[in-house]
């Protein structure tokens, strides 16, 4: 049903709980994983000075939470491949999808509602209305069967 999952990963607990959900689909579809972390340093692109270094500890971060999909992914014998990408993260997610011929993304959502969800946005909710597949969303660890 699946071959290609992808997972964003942002290295939080929730995307950590994401990570498990991707492998264990993978595991049960015998699907290969994608980690995906997107650099997002936009923000950062105003601080004078700063700017190359703040985004080097980006990247240290990004290359941590993908480890954690490799390692995840390694512990069930499910295939996985990662990147740490430069990018706008629902943009760089929904070109990846379309790259890499992803069949389901499964991400973390922080599931804020309300105005805080308005001010602060929301990258899965941007993920679910620009992909062409399927987007399952995980808000918290749960106990998979084996």
């Amino acid at each position: 049903m699946y071959d290609e999952i992808l997972v964003p990963t942002d290295g939080s607990e929730t995307s950590d709980a994401a990570v498990e959900h991707a492998v264990y689909l993978a595991d049960r579809c015998d699907s290969r994983v994608h980690g995906l972390f997107v650099v997002d340093s936009g923000p950062l692109q105003s601080v004078s000075g700063g700017y190359p270094e703040a985004v080097s500890k980006i990247e240290e971060l990004g290359d941590e939470a993908v480890e954690r999909v490799r390692r995840a992914g390694e512990e069930r014998g499910v295939e996985t491949t990662t990147s740490v990408v430069p990018g706008t993260v629902h943009r760089t997610i929904r070109e990846y999808v379309d790259d890499n011929d992803v069949d389901v993304v499964v991400m973390g959502t922080h599931g804020r509602q309300g105005v805080g969800r308005h001010l602060l946005g929301s990258v899965t909710e941007r993920v679910i209305r620009t992909v062409d597949v399927p987007v399952v969303a995980v808000t918290e660890a749960g106990d998979l069967a084996d």
